[in-house]
């Protein structure tokens, strides 16, 4: 039996989480992240912030948790689904003789009277 396909998903949450901390500007996160020798400029971490990060080093996933005293799960929130093609049951379809029934008929214009 072949396991069904799964779509993934995540949300990044740092945005909220620096606002829970009373961080409300990008570059507030500037030195936190140097005093743990992460050294981003300020464009780096308004992209961090405000993004949706598709690569993210595990050495600044650690170091934001240590800044905000979290775990990864506060920071990335995931989600899964089956994803696919659904199978049809038998009555689902109309059977082949039917088809023509459906089709639909020719229109015939004639002129106004």
């Amino acid at each position: 039996m072949m396991a069904p396909k799964r779509s993934v998903g995540y949300t990044w949450r740092l945005r909220e989480v620096m606002a829970q901390h009373g961080m409300f500007q990008t570059t507030d996160l500037v030195e936190p992240l140097r005093e743990r020798d992460i050294d981003l400029s300020p464009s780096q971490v308004h992209r961090l912030v405000t993004g949706v990060p598709e690569r993210l080093s595990l050495h600044v996933l650690a170091a934001l948790c240590d800044i905000f005293g979290t775990d990864p799960g506060e920071l990335i929130d995931t989600t899964a689904e089956n994803v696919g093609v659904r199978s049809a049951a038998a009555g689902d379809r109309p059977a082949p003789a039917d088809i023509a029934g459906l089709r639909p008929k020719r229109a015939r214009i004639t002129p106004a009277e």
